[in-house]
C-alpha cells in the first residue's frame, strides 16, 4: 500500500493511492500515528480498503499533501552514511553511525515551502530515504530488525550549515528549524519496495541535478541502523529514521552554494514519488 495524508496543515486526513489516483479513507476513522502502527493498523486499513472497493471518494489531484506520518515521537537521522558525502564534507568515514535528532516541529508536507530561518545564509539540501517504524523496538538484533519496519518515505534533510557547524554544541540546532523535514509524498509499505538497498535517489535545484546516487552506497545498511539506534533509545511505532544523504550537497560544492528565496528544489526516490519545494524567506 501507499499511504498519504492530505488537506490543510495540521488538519490532514488519511488517504491511500490506488493505481494512479488518490482516495480518501477518513471513514476508516484513524490517522497514521503511533497507535495506528502499534495496533496492526496497516492490516486493518487493507481490510477497510478491500471492503470499500469502488466506494472510496477520489481526492482532487491538486490537493495539498501533508507528511504521510502523523506527528511521530521523534525523527532520528544518520549522518555521513555515504562515503562520497563524508569525502565532500572533508571528514573521516564514521566507525559507527552518527546520530542526531530533528525536531518534530520541522515536519512539513512534500510540496510545502522550505522556509529559510531568520538570519540564515547557509541553508542546504539533502535527499534521503526515511524508514518508518511499525513496532516498538528496544535492543533489537540486526537479523530481526526489518520485522519492525512499516515502510519507507522520501525525506529532504534540510540543514543550516552555520548553525550546524559554526555555532558550537551539536548538530541539532542546524537540523530542527521549521520546514526542515519535508516528508513524503507517500509512505510505501515494505511489500511495495523490492530491494531497499538499490533505490535511486536524486535532487535538483532550479532544474540542475545536484545529487544522483543509490542506496547501494550506504555505509551502514538499514537492519544495522535500526539495531544500533535501538541500543540507545526505544523506537516507537511511527518514528522516522532518515538514513543519510549522498554527495552533492551545497556545503560540499566549490565554492559552497546555499538555498536562497525563489529557488526550487525537486527530489525523488524510486517508487516513493517526487517532491517539489519552493524556497522562501522567514516572515513573522
Amino acid at each position: 500500500m501507499k499511504l498519504i495524508r492530505y488537506g490543510t496543515q495540521y488538519q490532514e486526513k488519511p488517504g491511500i493511492i490506488l493505481g494512479e489516483d488518490m482516495y480518501d479513507v477518513a471513514g476508516f476513522g484513524e490517522d497514521y500515528n503511533e497507535h495506528f502502527f502499534e495496533t496492526g493498523g496497516l492490516v486493518r486499513l487493507q481490510d477497510f480498503v478491500a471492503s470499500h472497493q469502488g466506494k472510496l471518494e477520489k481526492i482532487p489531484a491538486e490537493s495539498r499533501l501533508g507528511g504521510p506520518v502523523a506527528r511521530p515521537s521523534k525523527i532520528v537521522c544518520i549522518g555521513l552514511n555515504y562515503a562520497d558525502h563524508a569525502e565532500e564534507m572533508k571528514v573521516e568515514l564514521p566507525g559507527e553511525p552518527i546520530l542526531f535528532l530533528k525536531s518534530t516541529t520541522a515536519l512539513s508536507g512534500p510540496n510545502d515551502d522550505i522556509i529559510i530561518p531568520r538570519g540564515s545564509v547557509k541553508t542546504d539540501w539533502e535527499v534521503e530515504l526515511a524508514v518508518v517504524m511499525g513496532a516498538r523496538a528496544t535492543y533489537v538484533v540486526e537479523a530481526e530488525a526489518m520485522d519492525y519496519v512499516a515502510g519507507y518515505c522520501l525525506h529532504n534533510d534540510v540543514s543550516e550549515r552555520e548553525y550546524q557547524f559554526e555555532r558550537g554544541g551539536n548538530w541539532t540546532k542546524g537540523k530542527g528549524c521549521d520546514s526542515f523535514a519535508p516528508l513524503g509524498p507517500v509512505l510505501a509499505t515494505k511489500d511495495e519496495i523490492s530491494d531497499v538497498d538499490n533505490l535511486r535517489l536524486w535532487l535538483k535545484v532550479n532544474g540542475e541535478m545536484m545529487q544522483n546516487s543509490t542506496t547501494a552506497n550506504f555505509i551502514f545498511k538499514i537492519p544495522f541502523i535500526i539495531s544500533y539506534v535501538s541500543q540507545f533509545m526505544t523506537l516507537l511505532p511511527g518514528d522516522v529514521i532518515s538514513t543519510g544523504s549522498p554527495a552533492g550537497v551545497g556545503y560540499g560544492l566549490h565554492p559552497p552554494t546555499f538555498l536562497k528565496p525563489g529557488d526550487v528544489v525537486e527530489l525523488g526516490i524510486d517508487n516513493l514519488g517526487v517532491a517539489k519545494q519552493h524556497v522562501r524567506a522567514y516572515t513573522p
